[in-house]
């Protein structure tokens, strides 16, 4: 287990460009398994989830070829080729222990199931950070022809024929499920229509990549999406957007501090309202062609309702403020002038490393395990360093920015949890001039 020394107080300076999308990368890496032609995949972050993706199609026989040649800051460029996939892998237990270390391994399932009639979906893994249940994704497959089983420890799914489209109604608009199920609808039979479908860029990108692909589907970037069925797809390339959770970060990194950075191609029409929540916490963020810059603030207050209530950030369905950016939210205020009632309304679990940050010296009312109330301290009590640890990757990364923020020497332990989703964290924080250590105990 690795840790991470953090001396605060450094402002952080300079340009910074973010990694592919993580999110992505787990869906249209998964979406080669759709053909047995080669598909090329550029702006690939090297981080833990990704890669061992990549290793478990490796297992199941897919070839894996990477692009030395392409290799930049932000990220890796592979070619995947699954003409002879290994079914017999499924059943072994090397495959149902790597899987189910994996929560992005579900996303296995549509493509296995549409293109070789089988799939086996180990209890999965993933942040601790409440109930994520699964039903959306089965449900989905059952609609269009499949068997669902649980079989020691595992969901077994098949279809003994090919599958055949179908309308259905969502009932959550699940981002994963959405895409599960839409990998799972461009080869079947017929017309698959799904309503309520997710619409957030990951999704956008997934689509784009199987109509390049050969599949015929329309509505992508909307909750409405028809699947017209081919009998085949073949190979293309892809390049994936910048994570919208990295760009977040940086933006919260500046502010707390007092830092001067520019975010390069952030592919600002991607990002929602991502810019416009922190701007309502009163960071400062401007947009200069495809970038964000954010200049440095001394001090940075929280907006009000038009009606002088409390302002209130909540995470909701995209177009909404992504829950992934809620506990990056909530570490930017503690630092901000004013009050704001953070309102997690998808995950149980995810306000619970609050405690943490009270230990630095934060102002904050965990109202229950959604509402969090932060009561600003406009600098004027700095946090202080302690030794934590990293409950998941979220929670891990905005006990980050309250270090490179606060007096003294701060630890953080388990940041394997932050190594899943951000790519050599350490490295690129000290090129900003931040002052941080990787310890491997």
């Amino acid at each position: 287990m690795s840790s991470f020394e953090i001396v605060g107080g450094h402002r952080l300076n300079g340009e910074i460009t973010p990694q592919g999308a993580k999110n992505e990368a787990l869906q249209v890496i998964c979406a080669v398994l759709l053909t047995p032609e080669r598909v090329r995949i550029e702006h690939v972050p090297d981080i833990r989830d990704v890669n061992k993706l990549i290793d478990l199609l490796r297992l199941l026989g897919v070839k894996v070829y990477e692009d030395a040649s392409a290799l930049c800051e932000s990220g890796r460029t592979f070619e995947f080729q699954s003409d002879e996939v290994n079914l017999g892998v499924l059943d072994t237990p090397e495959f149902r222990q790597q899987a189910g270390a994996l929560r992005g391994s579900i996303m296995l399932l549509g493509p296995m199931l549409t293109r070789f009639g089988q799939a086996v979906v180990p209890q999965p893994g993933g942040d601790k950070i409440g109930r994520r249940r699964l039903d959306t994704h089965f449900i989905g497959m059952e609609r269009l022809g499949a068997e669902v089983e649980y079989k020691r420890g595992a969901y077994v799914v098949s279809a003994r024929k090919r599958l055949k489209g179908c309308y259905m109604l969502l009932d959550e608009a699940s981002v994963t499920g959405t895409a599960n199920i839409v990998m799972a609808s461009v080869l079947t039979r017929g017309t698959t229509t799904i309503m309520n479908a997710a619409c957030e860029p990951y999704v956008y990108q997934l689509c784009n990549m199987l109509n390049a692909m050969g599949a015929r589907i329309s509505g992508v970037g909307s909750n409405l999406l028809i699947i017209r069925g081919v009998k085949e797809l073949h190979g293309c390339t892809h390049r994936l957007l910048p994570d919208m959770i990295e760009v977040g970060s940086f933006i919260g990194m500046a502010a707390m501090t007092q830092g001067d950075i520019t975010i390069k191609n952030a592919q600002v029409q991607h990002l929602g309202l991502i810019p416009q929540v922190f701007r309502r916490l009163g960071i400062e963020v401007w947009q200069r062609g495809d970038d964000l810059y954010v200049p440095a603030q001394e001090h940075y207050e929280i907006e009000r309702f038009m009606d002088g209530s409390i302002m209130t950030v909540a995470d909701a369905p995209w177009p909404g403020f992504t829950p992934d950016l809620i506990s990056i939210a909530l570490v930017v205020a503690t630092q901000a002038k004013g009050s704001v009632l953070i309102h997690q309304k998808m995950f149980e679990s995810r306000l619970f490393f609050v405690d943490k940050l009270i230990d630095m010296g934060a102002q904050i009312i965990l109202c229950d395990p959604h509402r969090a109330t932060v009561i600003g301290l406009d600098r004027q009590h700095k946090l202080r360093g302690v030794r934590m640890a990293s409950p998941d990757i979220r929670a891990g990364v905005a006990l980050l920015i309250a270090a490179l923020s606060a007096d003294g020497v701060s630890r953080i332990d388990n940041i394997e949890q932050i190594d899943r989703g951000y790519q050599y964290i350490d490295q690129r924080l000290a090129h900003l001039g931040a002052e941080i250590k990787r310890l491997n105990n």
